[in-house]
């Protein structure tokens, strides 16, 4: 178990600067005081490929809790509707 405290960012959000669908997500961990790490691969497409290995998605934003893959606004957002995002961040 990964200890926590209030600063600890346990999300990170690879998102592109003109993506409407990672403000989103970063809209909503905002509203649930979720707090998270940006990586803006909009000026550095060779993260793409790092990103490939991981998660074998191109798309932005791709979630990361810690180096699990939570995948894109949509399943994040599922996972908030089904009240399992703030368990998996909570109950790690």
């Amino acid at each position: 178990m990964k200890l926590m405290n209030e600063n600890t960012k346990v999300l990170t959000i690879y998102s592109k600067d003109y993506c409407p669908y990672c403000v989103m997500v970063k809209n909503l961990l905002v509203s649930l005081d979720i707090k998270y790490e940006e990586i803006d691969i909009s000026k550095t497409p060779e993260i793409i490929m790092d990103l490939v290995k991981k998660s074998w998605m191109r798309t932005v934003p791709q979630v990361f809790f810690w180096e699990t893959c939570l995948g894109w606004y949509d399943q994040v957002a599922k996972l908030h509707r089904e009240w399992k995002l703030l368990e998996i961040i909570w109950n790690q």
